[in-house]
């Protein structure tokens, strides 16, 4: 689901984060402005995968009662004092993230161009931009219903694939979601041996580097945690039973009392967290040029 231009990066060093923030703004206020939200983006982004590996491995180790899926992990936040101010960032920050894909698949921010695979890579960054927008809209919804201590109530995945089951043709299209999701995971984990992640950033060789090892246990990772949600929407829709069906938290969690069940979820656990330290790094070290998208000079 995620877009990955061609262009490559040369090595050299940034120029000072902050010299490098005041002449963006003073030269481009708008532009600087769209940038440096795409970065609080990639970061939210960090921040939910994050928090989805951490409590996965707590819960392996026992601290946690169960692994839970991106509303359920940020909700945890909120038991610390400032967690709310965190919550409103990491919304933010994924909207403006979702403003950012946007910008790649309809402008081509990326310069991937037309040719078959860019196009198929521009549709999967507009699908990413969809669920990170949807998924700021939940940050926001849970913002309201801590005051309301009804945080439990909003992540019921059963209750949503319910709905669409009453839908005509409702459990194919349920079904066409799960083999969906598993072709992701499989891409994803795909990716992870065959794409060169440090191609789009502007850093040192070393960094890059490291990078690149990061970015690929990440996205194996992520790619491995999406595999059971497949299979059971997947399930779910072959059955015409809505209750098979789990979210991220529940699908992984329904691995530990599998035969090597709690091998692979502690694979997909420590990806998690790479996946989402990769984005930080992508946050600080990406190019991101919204004059370039625009055609402006």
């Amino acid at each position: 689901m995620d877009g990955h231009a061609t262009a490559t990066v040369q090595s050299f060093p940034a120029p000072h984060p902050v010299r490098r923030a005041l002449r963006r703004f003073a030269s481009r206020p708008w532009a600087a402005s769209i940038e440096y939200l795409a970065r609080l983006g990639y970061m939210a982004r960090g921040v939910v995968y994050l928090s989805i590996g951490a409590i996965a491995l707590l819960a392996l180790a026992g601290v946690a009662p169960h692994t839970r899926g991106p509303i359920g992990a940020l909700a945890a936040w909120a038991r610390w004092p400032q967690g709310v101010a965190l919550l409103w960032l990491t919304g933010l920050g994924l909207y403006g993230f979702a403003g950012w894909r946007a910008m790649q698949a309809l402008f081509d921010a990326d310069r991937q161009g037309w040719a078959p695979s860019a196009i198929g890579s521009r549709a999967g960054q507009a699908l990413s931009g969809a669920i990170y927008a949807s998924l700021a809209v939940s940050v926001f919804g849970l913002i309201d219903a801590l005051h309301d201590w009804r945080v439990g109530e909003l992540e019921k995945t059963s209750e949503k694939v319910a709905k669409v089951m009453a839908w005509p043709l409702g459990p194919s299209l349920v079904m066409a979601c799960g083999v969906f999701i598993v072709a992701c995971g499989l891409g994803n984990a795909i990716r992870a041996f065959v794409d060169d992640f440090g191609a789009t950033l502007r850093c040192q060789a070393r960094v890059r580097t490291w990078a690149r090892r990061i970015a690929r246990l990440g996205y194996f990772g992520r790619g491995l945690a999406m595999l059971p949600v497949g299979v059971f929407m997947t399930a779910a829709g072959w059955h015409a039973h809505a209750a098979e069906a789990r979210g991220l938290g529940g699908a992984l969690w329904a691995l530990n009392d599998q035969p090597g069940g709690r091998l692979v979820l502690a694979l997909a656990a420590v990806g998690l967290v790479a996946f989402g330290a990769f984005a930080f790094v992508e946050a600080w070290f990406r190019p991101i040029r919204p004059e370039a998208a625009l055609g402006a000079r």
